[in-house]
């Protein structure tokens, strides 16, 4: 049975966006926790090159087929293997080397803010307006807030953190959107098997070029936790239940798992790290889910069935 026909009721979906965000909410401290142990880029590489080849394993036994067949698809694997996984994370990873874990996801929590304003840029029938406009401008303000450049000087180690988050979150967004168009009837997860392979690889070339070795990994109880965590749970489960909801909900109702993800983050902070967020990155995230709200304002009124009117003109 496909995971996808398990998610039918309101119940289960409720339930599978809950999970989906536990597990990708404590991703972050996951992270976090690992870095101790492992050179950034190499840890991000080592967790999807394994969580690829199951992804792939996978969407061999339920899909209806699973290697690409032509050049749309192929550069469909390369946009997504090199923005969604290789560029993100590596830039997320050695952000995390600077930032906690949860003031890191509430900059991704950008992510749906400039994903929305990069379509109505670049793609046809989307239109850059003033509520567009004002919309990213509020996402800005937020990381700007969390950054807070004015105190922590521009040499600061929260700034560099915020900024490596911040371009992780754009390469991200920017890869979703170049991916519409290369979209045919190749199976998600299939996708997402060869970015996850393709990133990797990118990722351990990345590596190598900033001298990181694998003697440098620290092999004990909490590394081999955190990268079974990262690799199975946040990686492998986690993206299944998201093609699913994918598949239920669509992809506006699924962004707000972005919204979910910093107060999972945040409370898995303190309890397993002992580190609290600060007011700086509440009021940024704050202002993110404002940003939010003004891009998708037509189709969140559509879902809440509310006639938005003039609010969505």
């Amino acid at each position: 049975m496909k995971l996808r026909n398990l998610i039918s009721t309101p119940e289960s979906v409720v339930a599978a966006f809950v999970l989906l965000a536990t597990l990708w909410g404590t991703s972050f401290v996951a992270i976090e926790a690992g870095l101790h142990y492992f050179p950034p880029l190499l840890f991000a590489g080592v967790r999807y090159a394994i969580a690829g080849v199951v992804v792939l394993g996978y969407a061999a036994l339920v899909a209806d087929r699973w290697i690409p067949r032509d050049r749309d698809e192929w550069l469909g694997v390369a946009v997504a293997g090199a923005f969604v996984i290789a560029a993100y994370h590596g830039l997320l990873y050695v952000g995390e080397l600077h930032i906690s874990g949860a003031v890191a996801a509430v900059i991704v929590s950008l992510s749906p803010v400039l994903t929305a304003t990069f379509a109505a840029a670049i793609l046809p029938n989307h239109r850059l307006g003033p509520f567009e406009i004002g919309g990213f401008a509020l996402g800005i303000l937020g990381v700007i807030v969390i950054a807070d450049p004015m105190s922590a000087g521009l040499g600061s180690s929260v700034l560099l953190g915020v900024t490596l988050a911040f371009a992780g979150a754009v390469a991200f967004s920017l890869g979703a959107v170049l991916l519409r168009p290369l979209r045919t009837d190749f199976p998600i997860a299939a996708l997402q098997g060869w970015a996850m392979v393709l990133g990797a690889g990118m990722l351990f070339v990345g590596a190598g070029v900033l001298g990181e070795s694998p003697a440098a990994i620290v092999w004990n109880a909490t590394s081999i936790a955190s990268l079974t965590y990262l690799t199975a749970l946040s990686g492998v489960v986690a993206f299944l239940i998201y093609f699913a909801l994918l598949d239920t909900v669509g992809p506006t109702q699924l962004h707000l798992v972005g919204y979910a993800e910093p107060v999972v983050a945040a409370v898995g902070s303190w309890a397993l790290l002992g580190s609290l967020i600060g007011a700086e990155a509440i009021v940024g995230f704050v202002a993110i889910l404002a940003g939010f709200v003004v891009l998708e304002r037509r189709e969140i009124a559509a879902y809440v069935g509310v006639d938005a009117g003039r609010w969505t003109r």
